[in-house]
């Protein structure tokens, strides 16, 4: 014969522990979220942000451009300075010299980067209802950088030296800065690279910390 054993009902005081225990874990979670989209801005210095490879018939392995947050630079070979080689055939066209071209946002990148992860450190510990704020540039940091990348390159393009050895052969137009693009017997690719997608992760890491904090104000107010 089998005995059924009926197991008593949980506590009012352990269900109230379980739940202070879930609600500190959610409390915390944002912070966490905050924090780890810190380490990945960190990570992010060291790595190429967009990239370019510029395919031509007396460059039959292409030549490759890396953009970081603040300097450019080409692949690994130490005997062609490819970004230099580049700004040398824009002259051709008229093109400005690329080592010219957002020289003020080079110029703060590395302090910006420094302060938005200082930012989102204060929003991690400082519990107040406007410190969330304190995450929105780093949340806008990756898009803020294609947008930028996007005026300098329509600015190179729509403004070409009318007196460039190729001027008559070339009109002005807007380089992608994703994608395929031909000027001329160039065919250029664009791309974004790991370091604009680790800083979208970070984006992605705040936007859900944001959420998470303004759900669980919701659930205050309506408690």
């Amino acid at each position: 014969m089998t005995t059924n054993v009926i197991s008593p009902p949980k506590s009012n005081a352990d269900n109230h522990t379980s739940q202070t225990a879930s609600h500190r874990w959610l409390k915390w979670l944002p912070s966490a979220f905050f924090l780890a989209a810190a380490v990945l801005l960190v990570v992010s210095i060291s790595m190429p942000y967009w990239g370019l490879v510029l395919e031509a018939p007396q460059y039959p392995g292409g030549l490759q451009m890396r953009v970081f947050v603040n300097y450019m630079t080409g692949d690994a070979d130490p005997k062609l300075d490819e970004v230099r080689e580049i700004d040398g055939l824009n002259h051709y066209i008229g093109m400005q010299s690329l080592y010219e071209a957002a020289k003020f946002e080079r110029s703060i990148a590395i302090p910006a980067v420094i302060i938005m992860i200082g930012l989102l450190v204060v929003a991690a510990f400082w519990r107040r209802r406007w410190t969330s704020l304190l995450a929105i540039p780093a949340l806008t940091f990756p898009f803020v950088f294609l947008g930028d990348l996007a005026f300098w390159m329509t600015n190179y393009g729509q403004n070409l030296d009318p007196y460039a050895p190729l001027s008559s052969a070339i009109q002005p137009f807007t380089p992608p800065i994703l994608g395929e693009g031909v000027i001329g017997q160039f065919r250029t690719v664009a791309y974004v690279d790991t370091g604009w997608y680790i800083v979208f992760a970070g984006s992605i890491l705040i936007t859900v910390a944001l959420l998470l904090k303004l759900s669980s104000k919701v659930t205050k107010s309506e408690g």
